[in-house]
């Protein structure tokens, strides 16, 4: 279920996308293979020639300033080109990197994964449970800080009301959820196919920030993210993580990073709010907002619990920040709350990063996942490209 002729470099890309410093990757027919990118009015100048993968190209210095100063870029392309499929296809904007996510790290995402354990998974009993708990555990957490002494008053109040659980434990105890969302190079981006597993009756987008990290842990700059989540699967057993997050199409990712530079710093990234948007084929709209202001830890806390002296990615890593939107508008019916359906447009946007567009598809309808590392290395071993990587 492939859309792109559907979408406009306009409608994606940040409002103010002629100050920012934009690095994708694109399919180039023209180059026989995956280039990384630079936008710049609208037009992709191919990268190379600086480096052939994405994961090379952010570990080296300066590399914001060094993009703005180059002038003699080949260009592959205008990004509507790429959206047509003229010229070829938008990828996600990393490859080799590890792609890792933290979960349950805003209150009101909390609350609904705590809702999820105690349904078991089952839609029909949760607004029962959500009327029960809300009033409890939403004043108890709200602008709680995880890891302070405040959160572990909190801890001992709601463990004596028997209401602790292992999403509060990750929520505002001392360390986060950090967990693999997908295999480097399996991401989708704008434009694709999203995939939800056909064993799944309760399921959501989760609109997110994600962090481009270099190897060295410096955070240096963002993009979106949906981390499609399976409620029901995960609300069985949370040992059901990865078969809930970890499918065929179930990460999207794109449609560019932004480089910090200029007036795009993580102080301006902490004060965005992520939209989201979902109409269906049905007629069935629904609309949300995730404000980063309303996250339990900094994101360079969560950063530092990826990576440090004990847990290290030479190739980088990029780390979805979590979301405070959960959906529960109800769909299929009074008391059901939200879940996918075949068909449905998907929409994360905040002015600073731009649009992230996907329509839902079942896994194993939406295209296999088949370049990997190997046929990477090959492909680049033809364009004779290896020594540079």
């Amino acid at each position: 279920m492939q859309r792109r002729q559907s979408l406009e470099s306009v409608y994606i890309l940040p409002e103010d996308s002629s100050q920012a410093v934009l690095v994708g990757r694109v399919w180039s027919k023209a180059a026989g293979g995956p280039c990384p990118v630079v936008v710049r009015n609208g037009t992709l100048y191919d990268l190379t020639g600086i480096a052939p993968t994405v994961s090379g190209l952010f570990e080296l210095e300066d590399l914001a300033e060094r993009l703005v100063a180059e002038e003699s870029l080949p260009a592959l392309g205008t990004l509507d080109q790429f959206l047509s499929g003229e010229a070829g296809h938008l990828l996600a904007p990393i490859d080799l990197q590890a792609v890792k996510a933290a979960g349950v790290t805003f209150a009101d995402s909390m609350l609904e994964r705590v809702i999820e354990e105690q349904a078991k998974g089952d839609a029909g009993r949760a607004q029962a449970i959500r009327e029960k708990l809300a009033p409890v555990l939403g004043d108890s957490l709200r602008g709680l800080v995880a890891g302070s002494e405040q959160a572990a008053k909190v801890k001992a109040l709601l463990q004596d009301m028997g209401l602790w659980s292992q999403y509060l434990e990750v929520g505002i105890g001392p360390d986060a959820e950090i967990f693999t969302k997908a295999q480097p190079m399996s991401s989708v981006t704008c434009g694709d196919s999203v995939g939800i597993h056909p064993i799944s009756q309760w399921n959501n987008p989760e609109p997110e920030i994600v962090l481009a990290v270099r190897s060295d842990g410096k955070i240096i700059g963002a993009t979106l993210g949906n981390d499609v989540n399976l409620r029901d699967v995960e609300g069985r057993s949370a040992l059901l993580l990865g078969k809930a997050k970890d499918n065929n199409a179930s990460c999207s990712i794109g449609p560019f990073v932004r480089l910090f530079h200029g007036s795009f710093t993580m102080d301006v990234l902490r004060k965005v709010r992520v939209s989201l948007l979902v109409r269906g084929e049905d007629g069935f709209e629904m609309t949300g907002e995730s404000p980063m202001e309303a996250i339990s830890r900094a994101p360079e806390n969560l950063v530092a619990q990826l990576r440090n002296r004990n847990h290290q990615y030479p190739d980088g890593a990029v780390l979805f920040l979590g979301t405070m939107f959960a959906p529960v508008k109800d769909r299929r019916g009074a008391g059901l709350g939200f879940t996918h359906e075949v068909g449905d447009r998907v929409e994360i946007a905040t002015p600073t990063l731009g649009r992230l567009v996907n329509w839902v598809d079942r896994t194993d309808a939406c295209p296999e996942w088949t370049f990997g590392t190997h046929a990477l290395f090959r492909n680049l071993a033809q364009r004779g490209l290896l020594d540079k990587a």
